[in-house]
């Protein structure tokens, strides 16, 4: 196996060039010039590598997906992590081939790609890869609402008596699209919501909630509908750059059992929003935020509660990045993205 992706670069290219069924047309270094590349020339296959520098694959992927649509895209990598491989057909890949398999495989998985349809290397089947969902398709992000509008594409799904799932966005825009969705269909069925955010996020809220029709300035007097800064939050339970899991659970344990007493009686459950681990991620502390994660795992064991974290994908820059992103879809019930 390669792993200079300079080297692995020339490799795939000579075996391109040695193929006459292939026209090769271009090379990108990076993330950002694949994009550009993928913009001028529209060709009908892309080969991206996860661990590219500048842009990561699965992040240049979401942006070649927008100004080539027609192109085909073929991984390659080396993570055989399932939540990775979850992550690049979710944004925009049609095929997953491992670099230590390519000789074998890169060009048995031309065909099906080129085809529309999905293909993942041998190793990599029977994982428990759950079938990714296309932009269309609609995933509920809470347990018992049905909710119309069209939901993130689900990346991972596990099977655990918990809810605490992330979403993963592009954009400020569709960030409060699915928190907006969430804390909506929340406070219709009558539980109390807790919003633990920055400034701009929760004044943001606020007017889609009531554009949306919710009376959310009842919500507020009658204590169902909390929200926090998230910059405060963190200061309450971080010691030496780190969470202190007795203060941790004791701040969010208190927020969410007195939420709980303020619900209407049919329905005593909570729905949390937060981003303490993103934030934290973005501060460059990402032991901190997976740890907020794990402990999280907790808050979601022993309350009822469902929670929400919402992350902005413009994070994943670099190889320590995705490792991070891998990590972080570990703590959660179910991962989606927008």
């Amino acid at each position: 196996m390669v792993d200079d992706f300079a080297a692995w670069r020339d490799f795939v290219i000579a075996k391109l060039r040695g193929n006459p069924s292939f026209q090769f047309i271009g090379v990108a270094s990076d993330g950002l010039e694949a994009v550009l590349k993928s913009e001028e020339l529209k060709p009908d296959l892309i080969l991206l590598d996860v661990g590219l520098p500048r842009l990561n694959g699965i992040e240049a992927a979401r942006r070649i997906r927008k100004v080539a649509p027609e192109s085909k895209i073929l991984f390659l990598s080396q993570e055989l992590d399932v939540d990775m491989v979850q992550a690049a057909l979710s944004a925009g890949g049609y095929g997953y081939v491992l670099k230590s398999d390519a000789g074998s495989e890169l060009f048995a998985a031309v065909e099906p790609v080129m085809s529309g349809n999905k293909f993942v290397s041998r190793k990599l089947k029977g994982n428990g890869l759950a079938e990714v969902v296309d932009s269309q398709a609609a995933e509920p992000l809470c347990r018992e609402e049905a909710i119309a509008s069209p939901a993130a594409p689900l990346l991972v799904r596990r099977e655990v008596d918990r809810c605490h799932e992330a979403q993963f966005c592009s954009d400020d825009s569709l960030f409060l699209f699915g928190w907006t969705r969430f804390i909506s269909a929340a406070l219709r069925a009558g539980k109390a919501v807790i919003v633990i955010g920055t400034e701009s996020h929760r004044d943001s809220l606020l007017e889609r909630l009531e554009t949306d029709g919710l009376d959310i300035r009842a919500a507020i007097s009658e204590g169902r509908y909390v929200a926090l800064d998230s910059a405060d939050t963190i200061s309450k339970f971080m010691v030496n750059d780190m969470p202190d899991p007795v203060r941790f659970l004791k701040v969010v344990g208190d927020l969410i059992s007195a939420a709980s007493k303020r619900a209407k009686a049919m329905h005593l459950r909570v729905a949390a929003c937060g981003e303490c681990a993103p934030i934290l991620w973005v501060e460059g502390k990402a032991d901190a935020a997976i740890r907020v994660e794990e402990l999280t795992n907790e808050i979601a064991r022993t309350y009822d509660v469902d929670i929400l974290c919402g992350y902005l994908l413009e994070r994943l820059r670099c190889e320590e990045d995705i490792y991070t992103f891998r990590r972080i879809c570990q703590e959660h019930s179910a991962v989606h993205s927008w």
